[in-house]
């Protein structure tokens, strides 16, 4: 059997994943999350051979949930599953240790022969996010341009960004300003909502 782990926020959808899943004779549902902070906590006491992860979630999103288990469970496979097909996701996903990227619309079929594939070693890749990562090229951001935006997405002051990030608030200037910059911005709010749409952040 592979045991899968399923996190993702909304429950309806959650719900119609293990059902979906627990149709395949040789794949069991053994833990569920609605969390990015539920999660490695739900890995830990499963054990799962694949975890199925959602990006878009309260708090931390399912990437970095992802890097976690993949830290504390080597032998963990990790699956990004997706409504939002922005290719930043997709490379942030494959740093992050992901073995498959698909997107939501992708056929119901395809999600269990994607857990056998990702199970064995390979890697399951949605073919048009792959197009489309490729011609986008890499974040421009670097990680603490990155951390400044996340932080300033909240419509903080500068001060309380450098509060928060342990930095001065000459520091925080500039990279807004190289970030605003790279995302081909006017503003901070403009560079946060840019940056998230390509997936960058």
């Amino acid at each position: 059997m592979i045991r899968v782990l399923l996190v993702e926020d909304q429950a309806m959808v959650r719900g119609a994943l293990a059902s979906l899943l627990g149709l395949e004779p040789d794949i069991e549902v053994v833990g569920e999350a609605a969390d990015a902070g539920e999660a490695l906590a739900v890995a830990l006491r499963t054990r799962p051979d694949v975890a199925l992860l959602d990006v878009e979630m309260p708090g931390d999103d399912g990437i970095t949930a992802a890097s976690r288990i993949r830290e504390a469970l080597p032998g963990c496979r990790i699956m990004i599953l997706t409504t939002f097909g922005r290719p930043g996701y997709l490379r942030r996903a494959m740093e992050a240790g992901a073995m498959a990227f698909l997107v939501k619309d992708s056929p119901a079929r395809e999600l269990a022969a994607a857990v056998r594939r990702v199970r064995g070693g390979e890697r399951v890749i949605d073919p048009g996010l792959a197009a489309a990562a490729l011609s986008a090229g890499p974040n421009p951001l670097s990680t603490r341009e990155r951390d400044v935006l996340v932080a300033a997405s909240g419509g903080a002051s500068i001060a309380d960004i450098a509060a928060h990030l342990h930095l001065s608030e000459g520091t925080v200037r500039n990279y807004l300003s190289s970030a605003i910059r790279k995302t081909h911005a006017r503003n901070r709010i403009e560079a946060v909502e840019r940056a998230r749409t390509q997936g960058w952040l």
